[in-house]
This record gives structure tokens, sequence and C-alpha cells, in this order.
């Protein structure tokens, strides 16, 4: 994994959210800072705390301009599922070829119980309106993780 870092050029990038809509990272700089957060699985555990955990701070991100952007490899129609269920206001996008995940660096081999296999790492990275990585996110707890971005903003 080539993960980018602080200072890197975020690759634009256009998928389609929960609602089937596209959703492209140039279009979100407009109007201010996009927190890109790239999850494993839509419904896990983990990945639904730290959605809840953005979406409670949804105010505080606002008044910073922040777009929330979540990338995992579900389907759009998982992704509204997980989205009704969880109440979610931002946009969760489907990346299904990995191919963003792979353009960030965030996709690669993960261990868990024994098994080796490729996927995404859960990793964040907040993306300035010069397109360029301000953050990089890659030490915080699911549960945490909204406070974590937070106190960087």
């Amino acid at each position: 994994m080539n993960t980018l870092q602080a200072g890197d050029t975020a690759p634009n990038f256009s998928l389609k959210n929960q609602y089937d809509e596209t959703v492209t990272l140039s279009d979100c700089l407009k109007s201010g800072p996009v927190l890109v957060y790239f999850y494993p699985k839509a419904s896990t555990p983990g990945c639904t705390v730290q959605a809840q955990g953005l979406r409670d701070i949804k105010t505080q991100l606002e008044s910073s301009k922040v777009t929330v952007l979540g990338i995992s490899p579900d389907p759009v129609a998982k992704l509204q599922k997980f989205s009704d269920k969880q109440q979610l206001n931002f946009h969760l996008l489907s990346d299904e070829d990995h191919a963003v995940a792979d353009a960030f660096g965030v996709w690669g081999e993960k261990k868990f119980m024994g098994k080796v296999y490729d996927g995404i790492h859960r990793l964040s990275f907040i993306i300035g309106t010069d397109g360029k990585v301000s953050h990089f996110v890659n030490k915080f707890k699911t549960k945490d993780h909204h406070q974590v971005i937070l106190d960087l903003l």
C-alpha cells in the first residue's frame, strides 16, 4: 500500500452514493474541506459506531463547512439500508471495484482471525479546498473517530 499523506494531492473521483446519485470530490471541495473516510463494511459494529459518531457531530462539521464522504466496497443498495437504519446525514459512496481505495492507498492485505485477505483499511483524510490532503488520520478507535476529526479541524 502506498497511502496518501498530508501534502499529497487527492485523486478526483466520482462514485454513486446510497441514493444512486453521483458524487464527485471536486464538486464537494467547492463548498469547503472534505472528510474522506474509508471503512470496511456497512452495518458491522465498528463501522456503525464510527458512522454514528460522524452523524452526531453534523452541526459542528457544517460550521467548518466540512462535507463527509464515507467510502466502502459495499453496493449502493446495502449503503442505502445502512444509511436509513442509522439515520445517517452524509454521503456513503460505493467503491465496489475498490479503484478509489487503490488510488488513496487504503486497499491492501489485512489479517483477521488467522486469515489473510485484501480489503479496505480504516483510514481517513481531510482534504482542503486546494485538493491536497491536509490531514491523514490513521490512529483512532472507531468510537473516538469523530472527536479526532473535530480536534484536527
